[in-house]
């Protein structure tokens, strides 16, 4: 679909309609009509949007799947991002994942593991109880470290996308894809702040929210519960001790393997009682010294999807896509689909 392409690659590219307008010599109107889909540019046209764009004609007129149903969740009322960001988020989510349903049809839905039931986990006061149900949906250990996050999601039929976005205000978000919910993180952000969003998501994903509570009680929920989902008190007490009296850098070897940040282990072991609050405050106050409250070193590998990329391969091997289809579906080379899907020759 045209009109969908390109306000994708014009949201990419970071323009405004009036900027790109006046750099392609046209009218604010003119591009606001293309990307309505009330009118069609000609080829002309076209090629100079291209160009502006650093794009391919043919990148305009890849094929949109008009099958597929969103349904994105709402930025956060505080969010500072604007609302050209926000769209831009949202068209990245779409074009990714027409891609990735377009292979998904080609093998047949049942390559996607069914989905966990959305909304039906009832909330508590109880942080580590909620934590522990939401383990309990998607099959997972009432305690113990998760490992590669993004792979546990997608195995469970959870679907997870990267948008690459240089604002850290924005950390993720969450939504559905015909149904099949869907997870986004912020790829600049570090890893331990991907999974601490992920968990954070899924949480919104997985709980009923009380419909008359505000904003700010269900973040603060959200977070809770993320916090005691990548790290229970259990798992807090046996790897930290009942009792600390200082932080101390074995700490950074349990966050590690756990895969949060120590802001985060610091966080678990107050709210455990590990630690005491005054300790919890040093801490922070040493830890923003260092410049870590903006950017603690990460510590721990970054986690990628790679279902998408397997189902590519796998249908160009059996032979269901050519090879240059898989190319254009993951946006990558020729070359480069060959060299994963090819043995060489003995």
């Amino acid at each position: 679909m045209f009109s969908k392409n390109l306000k994708y690659y014009r949201l990419r590219k970071a323009m405004s309609k009036s900027d790109f307008a006046k750099q392609v010599n046209l009218s604010s109107m003119a591009i606001t009509n293309y990307e309505s889909g009330s009118r069609n540019p000609d080829m002309e046209i076209l090629k100079r949007m291209a160009a502006v764009l650093g794009v391919r004609v043919s990148d305009f007129l890849a094929v949109r799947n008009e099958g597929l149903t969103f349904n994105h969740g709402e930025f956060r009322k505080k969010s500072t991002l604007t609302v050209t960001q926000q769209d831009y988020v949202r068209e990245c989510v779409e074009e990714y994942f027409n891609r990735f349903m377009t292979i998904v049809e080609i093998l047949g839905g049942e390559v996607l593991p069914e989905a966990p039931l959305s909304g039906v986990l009832e909330l508590t006061d109880d942080h580590e109880e909620n934590a522990i149900s939401l383990r309990h949906h998607i099959g997972l250990a009432n305690d113990g470290p998760v490992g590669n996050l993004i792979e546990v999601l997608e195995n469970k039929g959870i679907l997870v996308y990267v948008c690459d976005l240089d604002n850290d205000k924005f950390s993720g978000m969450n939504g559905f894809v015909n149904e099949r919910p869907y997870i986004v993180v912020n790829g600049k952000m570090s890893p331990e702040r991907n999974r601490s969003t992920m968990a954070h998501e899924l949480a919104h994903l997985m709980f009923q929210w009380p419909t008359d509570m505000e904003e700010g009680k269900i973040e603060e929920y959200a977070t809770a519960i993320s916090g005691a989902f990548l790290f229970p008190k259990t798992d807090a007490l046996r790897e930290l001790g009942v009792h600390r009296t200082g932080i101390s850098k074995d700490m950074i070897q349990v966050a590690k393997e756990y895969g949060i940040s120590l802001y985060l282990l610091v966080k678990r072991a107050y709210l455990s009682k590990i630690i005491s609050a005054s300790l919890e405050k040093d801490f922070y106050i040493q830890a923003s010294s260092w410049g870590w409250r903006k950017s603690e070193p990460s510590r721990i590998e970054k986690e990628a999807p790679n279902l998408f990329e397997q189902l590519v391969y796998r249908a160009v091997n059996e032979k269901e896509i050519s090879m240059q289809k898989g190319a254009e579906l993951l946006h990558t080379s020729y070359e480069a689909i060959a060299s994963n899907c090819c043995f060489g020759e003995e």
